[in-house]
């Protein structure tokens, strides 16, 4: 049971109370009902989960040493008074975003939808500090782009006055001549890092996102995108208030992981500066 059905024999993927009939069927030529099937499922420590994609293409080694950067960059920043973001661009449609539904046994979990259509969404930047809990966003008009990274780059430069690392992933958007440009700024003081490919559990920014799906958008049908721009909007304003929340909800696995990381009193990174190595990618 602890086993995929396939390797005892059953083409179906996942267990579920007709793959253990099918099971006792063959090994014992019992024939169950459902419910006996399910308490089976219960006996034996199953329960239901909703699932989450496990990346294969991540790779294992490079997931490693970016734990160990990451722990250097903490050390680095508590030394020299730097901020560490990580930021994620997301979108909200207008229409519903199903989620799990509590009901009363025995109705049918339904949600309204007018059907709006798919143009009917707001795409944001947004950004969180896990050291202070602060939260930045920008709303985006279309896609993002090279050149709406580079302008909320610039709008984080200018609210926060210390030296940045910014830590985001390798996707489109963040590459590109308008952010080459940006970053040739001289004096800017702010570094990117990339994230591992494969790897948005790095990426302590998700939960923002999962977060308004959860309170905001979940199992309901806005309609309209200036109803997702007023709904979401207040949502990520009211995160100014809730600091405490937004660091324990934003811890990921790469923080639990940095904080096992023993890095050597003597190791040093180097300065931080306005051009990094890295910027050749962009």
């Amino acid at each position: 049971m602890q086993k995929p059905p396939r390797e005892a024999g059953i083409e179906l993927a996942n267990w579920n109370w007709k793959v253990v009939r099918e099971f006792i069927e063959r090994r014992f030529g019992a024939d169950l009902g459902r419910s006996s099937c399910l308490n089976y499922l219960h006996r034996l420590g199953f329960v239901v989960k909703r699932p989450k994609k496990r990346l294969t293409k991540a790779d294992a080694v490079t997931r490693k040493d970016f734990v160990t950067l990451y722990a250097e960059l903490r050390r680095e920043a508590a030394r020299t008074g730097a901020a560490i973001w990580f930021v994620d661009e997301a979108h909200f449609r207008a229409d519903v975003d199903l989620r799990g539904l509590w009901i009363l046994k025995g109705e049918p979990a339904l949600v309204d939808s007018s059907s709006p259509s798919l143009k009917e969404k707001v795409v944001y930047y947004s950004a969180v500090c896990l050291e202070t809990g602060a939260v930045e966003e920008m709303e985006v008009d279309g896609n993002c782009t090279a050149e709406t990274s580079a302008a909320f780059l610039r709008q984080l430069r200018t609210t926060h006055p210390e030296p940045l690392i910014v830590i985001w992933d390798n996707g489109p958007a963040h590459r590109g001549e308008p952010l080459r440009c940006y970053l040739a700024t001289p004096d800017l003081n702010l570094r990117l890092v990339a994230l591992p490919g494969y790897s948005p559990d790095y990426n302590a920014d998700e939960a923002i996102w999962n977060w308004i799906r959860e309170d905001v958008t979940a199992n309901t049908c806005l309609g309209t995108k200036t109803k997702v721009r007023e709904q979401v909007g207040a949502f990520l304003n009211r995160l100014g208030a809730r600091a405490e929340e937004v660091k324990r909800r934003c811890r990921t696995a790469l923080q639990a992981q940095a904080d096992i990381v023993a890095i050597p009193a003597t190791d040093t990174l180097r300065a931080l500066q306005h051009v990094d190595p890295t910027l050749a990618l962009l």
